[in-house]
């Protein structure tokens, strides 16, 4: 049993037995980055390339999102910059009282933007509605251990978890599901609007939105209502302008269009823009991976088509894995920002183990396509397989169109796929592939806090983020097992096993590991990307 408590900003929550598991990276700021330069005044205008798929934080699970959210809703627990230390956010402590008991405490007298009374009933609201809606496209999955939660007066809320000793439930507070809403401004029972929430101005985070047009221009204004870990927003004003074409948005920044441009620019205008003095470019942990997804039941031979047949559908994704070239995509595409993966829990975190490059391809981590033509003629695959790969134009960066064209020459080049490449624009995306319109598809993680267990669990517990139908019950059960071992050797043991019956299955593809980068004006301080992976407004100054 450990205990929390926020004297002033920050104490460390030591939770028994977890492994405050980092990537090992220390995280970067242009500038002060710790909140701690003078008030500034003046506006400064945010360019992306992201785009929002919900408001709401029960309809979300994409970085575009979280990435307004996490400026506007408050969190019960949080890190604080430059730290993976998970800590008390909106809450004055938290503690585990019970193993499946985790008791939150706020502060008397917390106000939304909108003046409304911020109390335990609407945590509870949060995540009642949370898991009533379970939105495809939304985290309620990462909500798998809660069972129940009661908030027996104003200022105090109980978790009753399922499991005992959740070794990674509070760093899941600070994550999408973790994110509290108005209860006299959303549905208890259904996804609220974006416009609605804007009218209703119910927001608890650094910031408020003042002026909201759908992936066009979001206007934030300091919301003077914050009580939370970070300090008060620094600027009183800063716009998120979105760009259908991150060449574009790299030409604004570098002539001072706008103040900062994050998510995504392509390598090349990196590469170009350290050169530039303009600019700064910030680099930031690494956590980003890039993925293929397979969906069981469309795939070919897939479980709901008409040649359903297991054995046939796991040879077509051995020999799709045999032919990736990660090196060739790091370099031709990425030149080198990427790295090749052949693991589900990257490198730098406790567990990573490769076994995607012991089974697949040369056992080197080069294709092999000799050995891919086997493993179809084996299953008798007749060749060439018709496989229909869909990715993502505005979403997963510019470099997206040149990945997937490169990766269909690769499954092509031996004559053992024909390979339909189709691109989709996220909004429209993001509802097709949990719709079953998308046999095999591009899906790109950023992580929602420091831990294997944030790639594991979102994948491929049985009601699972992708929605492909991938069902292991074993790897199931070892999944909800590691998250409640408290001995970091025997869980970091489970995680390695999780990720080898994983290999074998071959639900995903993960092929790229990539970092974090900002690039802003110089006269733009309090630029932090750290292990959070969270872009904060808050302590952004200019001038």
């Amino acid at each position: 049993m450990t205990s929390a408590s926020k004297n002033g900003r920050r104490a460390l929550l030591a939770v028994a037995g977890l492994s405050a598991a980092t990537l090992a990276l220390a995280g970067c700021s242009a500038g002060g980055g710790n909140g701690d330069g003078g008030s500034s005044s003046s506006t400064i205008t945010v360019g992306t390339t992201d785009k929002v798929t919900a408001l709401d934080p029960a309809g979300s699970y994409d970085n575009g999102s979280l990435a307004v959210q996490t400026q506007v809703f408050p969190y019960l627990l949080n890190t604080d910059y430059n730290s993976t230390d998970v800590v008390p956010d909106l809450a004055e402590s938290a503690e585990f009282t019970a193993p499946t008991e985790y008791t939150v405490t706020l502060p008397a007298g917390l106000k939304w933007a909108n003046g409304n009374d911020l109390t335990s009933s609407d945590v509870k609201f949060s995540f009642d509605r949370q898991l009533k809606i379970a939105d495809p496209n939304g985290a309620s999955s990462l909500l798998y251990n809660l069972d129940s939660v009661e908030a027996p007066d104003d200022t105090t809320v109980v978790f009753h978890l399922k499991a005992e000793n959740d070794q990674v439930f509070p760093q899941i507070l600070t994550s999408f599901p973790g994110a509290i809403v108005d209860e006299e401004s959303f549905s208890a029972d259904s996804l609220t609007s974006d416009d609605d929430i804007v009218a209703a101005n119910a927001f608890g985070g650094p910031y408020a939105i003042k002026s909201y047009d759908f992936n066009n221009l979001i206007s934030f204004t300091k919301n003077p209502n914050y009580k939370g870990l970070l300090k008060p927003a620094e600027t009183d004003t800063v716009n998120l302008k979105y760009y259908a074409d991150s060449s574009n948005m790299k030409l604004d920044v570098q002539e001072g269009g706008i103040d900062v441009a994050y998510r995504s620019l392509s390598a090349t205008d990196i590469d170009d823009l350290k050169g530039n003095k303009k600019v700064k470019v910030v680099d930031g942990p690494g956590g980003e991976i890039r993925y293929i997804v397979f969906n069981f039941d469309t795939q070919p031979f897939g479980a709901k088509t008409a040649e359903a047949d297991p054995a046939k559908a796991l040879a077509v994704r051995q020999a799709l894995a045999d032919l990736i070239d990660r090196d060739a995509l790091s370099e031709q595409v990425y030149k080198g920002t990427y790295t090749p993966l052949y693991s589900y829990v990257p490198e730098g975190l406790a567990g990573a183990v490769e076994p995607l490059k012991d089974l697949y391809g040369d056992g080197q981590g080069g294709p092999d396509a000799e050995k891919a033509k086997k493993t179809l003629e084996d299953a008798g695959v007749s060749i060439p397989v018709d496989l229909h790969l869909q990715y993502n134009t505005d979403h997963y960066g510019p470099g997206s169109g040149d990945e997937y064209a490169l990766i269909k020459d690769q499954l092509e080049a031996d004559g053992l796929f024909n390979v339909d490449l189709q691109s989709t624009e996220y909004v429209q995306y993001s509802k097709d592939r949990v719709a079953d319109v998308y046999p095999a598809y591009q899906l790109g993680w950023f992580p929602d806090y420091s831990d294997a267990d944030n790639y594991l669990t979102p994948f491929f517990l049985i009601d699972n983020f992708l929605s492909n139908h991938y069902v292991n019950q074993e790897v199931n059960d070892l999944i909800l097992e590691q998250a409640v071992t408290p001995d970091p050797a025997a869980r970091t043991k489970l995680i390695e096993e999780i990720q080898n019956k994983v290999a074998a299955d071959l639900s995903t593809v993960p092929f790229l590991q990539g970092a974090q980068v900002v690039v802003t004006g110089t006269d733009i301080d309090g630029a932090v990307l750290d292990g959070s992976f969270k872009f904060r407004f808050a302590p952004l100054t200019k001038g």
